[in-house]
């Protein structure tokens, strides 16, 4: 029997990521927070469902993300409060950083599961770029109540979709240099 592979495509892998989050902000800036909500629900299962039509398996981390949107989304839409789908991020980033953290104390570099595909690092290497990681989601989900508990809904929408994402691709950048200099060759 002829075992067959197949590699999901960027375009598929990017608007799998970033599709739900997209189809939020669009539907809030067209109809307001309840049906955004009710919108990421939807956009979040769809683009789970592709993702393991593509891929025949499920990662840890869409799948988290995947319950939190499913918990407190549907929170919001049910009791009509807003506070639900505003305390997601916080409550996801700060996940992620205590898995990280909890990953270090067992002397297990978590990000390892997470990056192996795309990065060869030495152990140092995982260490430390885990515990950034850790660092870095526990200050996001600090920003994430600063953001929703002080500015307007507008405000924090806005942030959610293009502050949150850019301050993880400056971070990402920002580990470029501990990335090269723990990179293991492969040739």
């Amino acid at each position: 029997m002829i075992q067959m592979t197949f590699r999901m495509p960027n375009w598929l892998k990017t608007t799998v990521d970033y599709g739900p989050i997209l189809a939020f902000f669009i539907a809030f800036k067209m109809a307001g927070l309840m049906t955004a909500t009710l919108v990421l629900l939807i956009a979040t299962v769809i683009a789970t469902a592709v993702l393991y039509l593509a891929t025949r398996k499920l990662a840890i981390v869409p799948l988290i993300t995947l319950v939190v949107v499913g918990v407190f989304g549907t929170l919001t839409l049910w009791l009509q409060n807003d506070t639900f789908i505003k305390m997601k991020p916080t409550v996801i980033q700060g996940l992620f950083a205590v898995i990280l953290f909890v990953g270090l104390l067992l002397n297990k570099p978590l990000i390892r599961y997470v990056m192996g595909g795309a990065l060869q690092l030495d152990d140092t290497g995982w260490r430390s770029l885990s515990f950034r990681f850790g660092c870095f989601f526990a200050a996001m989900a600090v920003l994430n109540e600063i953001v929703w508990r002080t500015q307007s809904t507008d405000f924090w929408v806005d942030f959610k979709v293009f502050g949150i994402i850019g301050l993880t691709i400056l971070f990402i950048f920002a580990q470029l240099p501990l990335i090269k200099r723990h990179s293991i060759d492969q040739g």
